[in-house]
């Protein structure tokens, strides 16, 4: 029987993900990123779950590391990794993660230390574990940890409003400037708090709570972040409650009256109007988004061709100098220039997501047909071979980019190929409440 493109993309991404495995977890890369990152390991977890025990072992040794070195406030690490070890993608601090440790030492990274999404991954990476395996025990042990980054994380809604306020650059894209009240870390802290309720129900302690916070989040990023008739404003309440969202609510209904996403954020008196690429597919994977927004959400990337020249661009439209998003740390490396990285390139990994978002909305066909394309993004190279994985592609030339045998483009395949093949999203389907 022959094997078709996905089977042997599905092989090729599992073969990644076993060598980039490693004592401490799952590393960013095998060429370059060889930390334990906690955002990259986590989502990668999504696939290592459904590749055996081999895989499960290294996404357990991930989280046992995310978990050693969690701050005494309960913070997960943005990266762990060791001191010597050469890596291209460190070139500005040494070419290492820290020099003239002999022997090398494990060590947690503090460039990017702020990054909100380390804490909310461990959460969801720790449940869907559980989902998979049922291993209570492990749960039980792990289950203070996740209650501490719970705690961390209440402690970043500094005004107490129910949703997260992220620092410039702390979110997944961190060299990007979402801010405040953004779309993609409220959309992980709702499916992080269904996730908590979960967990809290198998050890026999109170869902209620957490899926009670899960709706109000839902509300309020409904409130905020979303523009039109699928979503009736409710400015009373916002009057007695939140008088601070009064002036971007009505400045956005003014200015936008309509738009077929969620906006990227909401700051103080500001926001932006541009297609968080990632934010909206999340809300449709973890069903914060109604079927109604969802429709809005998959037309409009088909019309604006979000997903050419490959499955997905990370924005719609890019920044561009002069801008009121841009910055000029955006030119370090090159790399957030217009249609690039966090700024219009297209990334694999976030492709496995818009996979998985269209299987979780019924568009089963739409979602084979992007499986295919995924595949074929991932099997380009820069150095005339194959499957390269990399970790993304120029959003217009559609040329690959970034390092290759990149993780989370192989461990986001992997979910998605699974998604596409059972015809429900592993773990996040009604099955499980989601």
């Amino acid at each position: 029987m022959e094997v078709t493109l996905q089977e042997t993309a599905r092989q090729k991404a599992q073969e990644i993900l076993f060598r980039n495995g490693s004592p401490i977890g799952l590393l960013g890369s095998s060429q370059a990123y060889k930390q334990v990152w906690a955002r990259d390991s986590m989502i990668c977890g999504l696939g290592l779950m459904l590749s055996g025990e081999e895989g499960q072992a290294i996404h357990r040794a991930s989280l046992r590391t995310l978990q050693a070195y969690q701050s005494p406030l309960g913070n997960i690490p943005h990266n762990v990794g060791f001191t010597g070890i050469p890596d291209p993608a460190l070139i500005a601090h040494g070419g290492a993660l820290r020099v003239g440790d002999d022997p090398p030492k494990v060590v947690v990274d503090t460039a990017h230390a702020g990054c909100i999404d380390n804490s909310l991954w461990f959460i969801l990476g720790n449940y869907y574990t559980f989902m998979t395996d049922g291993d209570l025990g492990r749960l039980r042990s792990a289950w203070p940890a996740v209650l501490r980054a719970h705690t961390w994380l209440r402690y970043q809604d500094s005004n107490e409003c129910g949703l997260l306020e992220v620092h410039e650059a702390m979110d997944w894209a961190d060299l990007f400037a979402n801010r405040y009240n953004s779309l993609w870390p409220n959309v992980l802290w709702f499916a992080a708090h269904k996730a908590l309720g979960a967990m809290a129900e198998a050890l026999g302690e109170g869902a209620g709570p957490y899926l009670e916070a899960a709706e109000d989040i839902r509300f309020k990023v409904n409130t905020l972040l979303w523009v039109g008739p699928e979503v009736s404003k409710d400015l009373e309440w916002v009057e007695n409650h939140r008088k601070e969202w009064l002036y971007p609510i009505r400045l956005t209904t003014t200015h936008l009256q309509e738009r077929p996403y969620f906006l990227p954020y909401m700051a103080f008196r500001d926001y932006c109007d541009r297609f968080d690429t990632f934010g909206n597919l999340a809300a449709v994977l973890f069903g914060l988004a109604s079927e109604a927004q969802a429709d809005k959400i998959f037309d409009f990337i088909r019309t604006r061709g979000v997903d050419r020249p490959h499955p997905i661009k990370a924005i719609h439209p890019p920044v561009m100098p002069g801008d009121p998003d841009w910055r000029e740390y955006y030119r370090l490396r090159n790399l957030n220039l217009p249609h690039q990285y966090h700024n219009g390139g297209a990334w694999p990994f976030i492709g496995g997501f818009y996979v998985a978002a269209l299987v979780k909305a019924g568009r089963l066909q739409e979602a084979g047909r992007q499986l295919e394309r995924l595949a074929e993004m991932n099997r380009m190279s820069r150095s005339g071979g194959e499957w390269d994985f990399n970790e993304w592609f120029h959003g217009e030339s559609g040329q690959p980019s970034g390092f290759a045998g990149q993780s989370w483009s192989a461990g986001m395949y992997v979910y998605a190929y699974e998604s596409v093949r059972r015809g429900e999203c592993p773990v996040f389907n009604a099955g499980f409440g989601w």
